[in-house]
């Protein structure tokens, strides 16, 4: 048998999963961070992107707006604002809002501040990339 972690992925509206998992990986601020059991305590900040676990051989999907990644020795807790499974993110949504940030970055006049539409195009950017490993893994 496998070693595993306790995992939690929550949001500002729920919890998301909470279960056992033999490896996260996370899109950190610095870069992609993989975690297995024993890992050394660390607290770093998530970009928007995936946070994959791969348990039993098969690997499940979480998409993330950002937030936190607290790992202990035996727990791994991700606070986010936003968190669905991959399955459940919006793909029209996703292409519609990073064509309106692509179009507010191009517009001067636009009322939206380039921070946040670099913002915005970054998450939908992330979440279409969630959506196309989604579908490569289903199809491998």
């Amino acid at each position: 048998m496998a070693m595993t972690i306790h995992v939690d992925i929550v949001s500002a509206e729920q919890s998301i999963y909470s279960g056992t998992a033999e490896v996260v990986i996370a899109s950190a601020e610095q870069g992609e961070i993989g975690v297995y059991p024993r890992h050394a305590p660390l607290l770093t900040r998530l970009k928007a992107g995936e946070v994959r676990l791969l348990k039993g051989g098969q690997e499940e999907q979480f998409y993330v707006s950002g937030g936190m990644l607290e790992i202990q020795p035996d727990v791994v807790t991700v606070l986010a604002d936003t968190a669905l499974r991959a399955a459940d993110v919006d793909e029209a949504a996703a292409i519609q809002a990073k064509e309106a940030a692509e179009q507010a970055l191009k517009d001067q006049t636009s009322k939206m501040d380039y921070a946040e539409a670099a913002a915005q195009l970054a998450e939908a950017v992330a979440q279409l990339r969630s959506i196309q490993r989604m579908r490569k893994g289903k199809k491998g």
